[in-house]
C-alpha cells in the first residue's frame, strides 16, 4: 500500500510540477480568469442595481467563474499533457510497470487537482484585496476543496479524450468549448433574472451553472449548502463516470496506447 500511495504522489508530483514550468500552459489558468474579470467587472456592475440581484459587487458576483474557468483551462491542459506523455513513449513504459492502472489515472488527475487548489487560493487573493471574501474559514476550505475536484473532473475528461485521440489537436479543439459552456451558464446573470427563456433553459441544463453557483454561494451568501452539494455532486459525477470509461478503455487495450 505505501509503495502504490508512493508511486502516486511521485506521478501526481510529476504532472503538477511539468505543468508549473512551462508558463504557457500554466498562466492561461490564471489569465483567462483574470482577463474575464478586468472586462467584465466594472463595465457590468449597473447589473448589480437590477431589482433581485443578489449582491451589490458585481465581482463578487463574477469572480465565481473564475475558479470554474480555471480547471476547464486545466482539463484542456491536463489532456495535452497526457497526448505528450503517450507520443513520447512514456505512458506505455508506465503501462509496462506493476502499477494498478486506474492509480495511474489518479495520480495524474491529482496533479491536476492540486494545480486547482493553487489557482484557486490565488483567486481568494485577489478577491481579498476587493475586499471579497468567504464568511468562515469553512467555507474557505469549502472553495478549495471544490474547485480541487472540478479540476480532477475536467481533467479526467481531458485524460479520456487524450487516450481516444492521441492528438493534441484534438484535445486543444475543445478549448472554445470551455468558453461556450461559460457563456451560456449563470456566469454573467443570475438565473432568476435572465429574461430570455431559452437561454435560461440552456443554462439550467448546463452543468457549468451549478458548478458556479457552489462556488458564489460563499462569496456572496444564499444557500450553501445546498449549492455546494450540488456542485460537489455534479462534479464527483462527472470525474466517477470518465475516469471508469479511462480506465476501462485503458484496461480493453494493449499497453501500446
Amino acid at each position: 500500500m505505501n509503495t502504490a500511495l508512493t508511486q502516486v504522489a511521485w506521478l501526481a508530483r510529476r504532472s503538477a510540477l511539468r505543468t508549473l514550468r512551462r508558463p504557457a500552459a500554466f498562466l492561461p489558468m490564471l489569465g483567462f480568469p483574470v482577463l474575464l474579470l478586468a472586462l467584465f467587472a466594472g463595465g457590468l456592475d449597473l447589473s448589480t442595481r437590477v431589482p433581485g440581484f443578489p449582491t451589490d459587487s458585481y465581482f463578487s458576483f463574477l469572480l465565481a467563474g473564475g475558479f470554474v474557468q480555471g480547471a476547464l483551462v486545466g482539463g484542456v491542459n491536463s489532456g495535452l499533457d497526457l497526448v505528450s506523455d503517450v507520443q513520447s513513449g512514456f505512458f506505455g513504459r508506465l503501462l509496462l510497470t506493476p502499477m494498478n492502472r486506474g492509480l495511474i489515472v489518479l495520480a495524474q488527475l491529482c496533479g491536476s487537482a492540486l494545480l486547482a487548489v493553487i489557482q484557486s487560493l490565488i483567486c481568494l487573493l485577489a478577491g481579498a484585496v476587493v475586499g471579497v471574501w468567504p464568511h468562515s474559514p469553512a467555507e474557505v476550505a469549502v472553495i478549495v476543496a471544490l474547485s480541487a475536484v472540478m479540476g480532477m473532473a475536467f481533467s479526467s475528461c481531458g485524460a479520456f479524450l487524450a487516450l481516444r485521440t492521441r492528438s493534441s489537436e484534438a484535445v486543444l479543439a475543445t478549448f472554445p468549448l470551455t468558453f461556450v459552456l461559460l457563456l451560456f451558464s449563470s456566469f454573467f446573470m443570475p438565473r432568476n433574472l435572465m429574461t430570455a427563456g431559452w437561454f435560461r433553459t440552456l443554462a439550467s441544463w448546463n452543468p457549468v451553472t451549478y458548478l458556479i453557483e457552489a462556488v458564489r454561494a460563499p462569496l456572496i451568501g444564499g444557500n450553501v449548502a445546498h449549492a455546494t452539494g450540488v456542485g460537489f455532486g455534479i462534479a464527483a459525477g462527472l470525474a466517477a463516470v470518465t475516469v471508469s470509461l479511462t480506465v476501462g478503455r485503458l484496461s480493453s487495450r494493449t499497453v501500446t496506447v
